[in-house]
């Protein structure tokens, strides 16, 4: 992990006007996603760069939701799901950081009013939402015309799965070479699948004791098995793109779930161990698989946190909702 010579702000400031017009709001939506193939681990700190290249599926109408206004106080006010935060909030500070990047030393005090329609911090990918509703937000209240590509990449800089979310559906962020981080970009695939289902077992919606930052950074530093997860990832990523293309859902399942288990068997082997799981969350592991033995075609993918992600297709639905009665099921690619 290496660090990068440019800034955030040196990336951006390229792409802004001199100066900034505002309009009178501006609000914007994005969907949380769930990584199939996992991004975990960084080349540069600074800019968000991944030691690979990942792929996700989205969420539907499940995300995070964003209004950008002028603060009638000429006060900075961040809001999170109707609550005022308090200005040494960790959430907070994000958020004005991520602002100040674009309003420079420009004085334009602003209300961020943010809601999720998920779980914050449980492993549920708030944050990607969250910074890419916030950077679609921005370039539309200030004005910026920017396109996807670099919203993408701004996003990025927020959280790295945020420039995924700037998209719906399957979408595949490729990690980049060029230090600047402006080919470290997410894009569509091309592809629909009516009947693919996700269905989002909660575990617990309460916030995770270390922060995926964090627990990344922790895994890099001190797991001997991480240096093989860059070449696995590369490798899952070509099988998962090829089973999408193909609609192969039980080579799509397999290897999701065993990139899944993977990159939380790079977690458990650091120093002090990562272990995002609670007893309730193996114990969903272990049903999922007896009934894939009983011959039911269910998989599961977990990110950094105790939450388990189904994945099934609309011919299961009826079966696993009644063995999970508490299950939200998504169905990216039909209307909600």
């Amino acid at each position: 992990m290496s660090d990068t010579l440019q800034t955030k702000a040196q990336v951006i400031n390229q792409f802004l006007p001199e100066k900034l017009t505002t309009k009178h709001s501006a609000e914007a939506f994005a969907p949380s996603n769930i990584a199939l193939c996992k991004y975990w681990g960084k080349r540069a700190t600074e800019l968000n760069l991944p030691t690979n290249s990942s792929l996700s599926i989205s969420l539907g109408h499940l995300g995070s939701h964003t209004r950008i206004s002028h603060s009638e106080n000429g006060a900075d006010v961040v809001k999170l799901n109707n609550r005022t935060q308090d200005e040494q909030s960790s959430f907070c500070r994000k958020v004005i950081a991520f602002i100040n990047l674009f309003r420079r030393d420009q004085s334009i005090p602003l209300v961020i009013d943010t809601r999720n329609n998920i779980p914050t911090a449980a492993g549920l990918a708030s944050s990607a939402s969250g910074f890419a509703a916030l950077v679609l937000a921005i370039n539309d209240f200030f004005e910026l015309r920017l396109t996807k590509v670099q919203l993408s990449a701004f996003a990025r800089m927020g959280s790295g799965s945020a420039s995924r979310a700037i998209y719906t559906g399957f979408v595949r962020w490729d990690m980049g070479k060029q230090e600047d981080g402006m080919d470290s970009v997410a894009s569509q695939l091309d592809f629909q699948w009516d009947d693919f289902c996700i269905g989002l077992i909660k575990v617990s919606s309460a916030k995770k004791p270390v922060d995926s930052r964090s627990g990344m950074d922790r895994t890099t530093a001190t797991s001997s098995l991480y240096q093989n997860w860059p070449a696995q990832a590369a490798a899952d990523l070509i099988t998962l793109q090829k089973a999408i293309e193909n609609r192969d859902f039980s080579a799509m399942g397999a290897c999701a779930e065993q990139n899944a288990m993977s990159m939380h068997a790079t977690m458990i082997s650091a120093w002090p161990p990562l272990v995002y799981w609670l007893p309730e969350s193996l114990a969903v592991m272990q049903r999922v698989w007896q009934l894939r033995e009983s011959g039911i075609a269910v998989y599961f993918t977990m990110d950094a946190g105790p939450n388990l992600k189904l994945l099934f297709e609309e011919s299961s639905r009826k079966l696993l909702e009644t063995e999970f009665p508490q299950m939200d099921i998504i169905q990216p690619f039909k209307s909600h």
